[in-house]
């Protein structure tokens, strides 16, 4: 009798990892296929959406933001843009881009007027920011890699280091975080400001780090052997990174599985008014596809 309750939970155990474990069945909708919504542009990137589900993204090199209206309009909502990259909302409806014409960042508010900010850091200008993401403070989080531009006049990298860096709430204080990365790119933090994640694209990985009270990062821990250009996340925690395809991480950096695209993928969003879409941008293209998970509103 003993060895038999022993073999019962056993069983109970087993059936219930199995049930909660992450699939692609358990995120993808049945039947979901992707759809490529348009395929006029240079060089998509920095998808993000608004508190109504459109989605907002950059085509650098016409140097404009299109957005991508729930509709199923497709218009241009600035251009010139600063050549912004990276983008993302905050909770006010501000769009912040890496506008690297200038090595600016940019507030762009919902009447389309733009704050510049040419933030510095050790008194030189940035590389080029190129991702952002917004604490829920208000504080800024931005990569700065070093990407040759063909609109700059200048070949060398500003900084010493590609890194990784916070603006406090007020805007005028740039902290470098973290420095020991080789070329720091995509970008995302957690809804509840706890947590950060900083893909390393040249070194071929994504950390994870703590975020302390004070803003700076801690437990700097390696989340998965892959880079990314961009990165979102979902509410069940998991990850999408760009590359190839979009790849799917657990909350545990456990790899799910991927999302075939026909292009190489440059940034990943979720939209649409239920949050259920991934919008995916990858070079010339921009491409959707329905899950059955929701993405986190701004």
């Amino acid at each position: 009798m003993k060895h038999l309750k022993l073999i019962l939970l056993l069983l109970i155990v087993l059936t219930s990892c199995k049930s909660s474990q992450m699939t692609l069945e358990k995120i993808i909708e049945k039947g979901a296929t992707l759809e490529k919504l348009s395929g006029e542009f240079q060089f998509t990137e920095g998808p993000a959406a608004d508190k109504d589900g459109n989605v907002y993204f950059t085509d650098q090199p016409n140097d404009r933001i299109m957005v991508w209206k729930t509709s199923g309009v497709l218009e241009t909502f600035l251009q010139p843009c600063g050549r912004s990259n990276g983008m993302i909302f905050d909770k006010k409806g501000n769009l912040w881009a890496c506008a690297d014409e200038k090595m600016e960042i940019w507030m762009i508010a919902p009447d389309k007027s733009v704050t510049k900010y040419p933030f510095t850091y050790d008194g030189k200008p940035l590389n080029g920011p190129n991702d952002v993401w917004v604490a829920p403070n208000g504080g800024l989080y931005f990569t700065d890699p070093f990407y040759r531009r063909s609109w700059w006049e200048h070949t060398s990298m500003p900084q010493d280091l590609q890194g990784v860096f916070y603006v406090k709430p007020d805007l005028k204080t740039v902290i470098l975080v973290d420095g020991d990365l080789v070329q720091p790119n995509g970008i995302v933090g957690s809804p509840d400001g706890k947590t950060l994640y900083v893909a390393d694209i040249r070194d071929r990985k994504t950390y994870k780090y703590s975020i302390r009270e004070d803003g700076l990062l801690e437990n700097k821990t390696l989340f998965c052997e892959m880079g990314s250009d961009g990165m979102t996340l979902d509410s069940k925690g998991n990850i999408y990174l760009t590359g190839n395809d979009v790849a799917i991480f657990d909350k545990n950096g456990k790899e799910i599985g991927s999302i075939p695209v026909p292009e190489r993928t440059s940034n990943v969003c979720f939209g649409d008014k239920d949050m259920k879409s991934l919008y995916i941008t990858a070079r010339e293209g921009l491409y959707k596809i329905r899950l059955k998970v929701k993405g986190t509103r701004v």
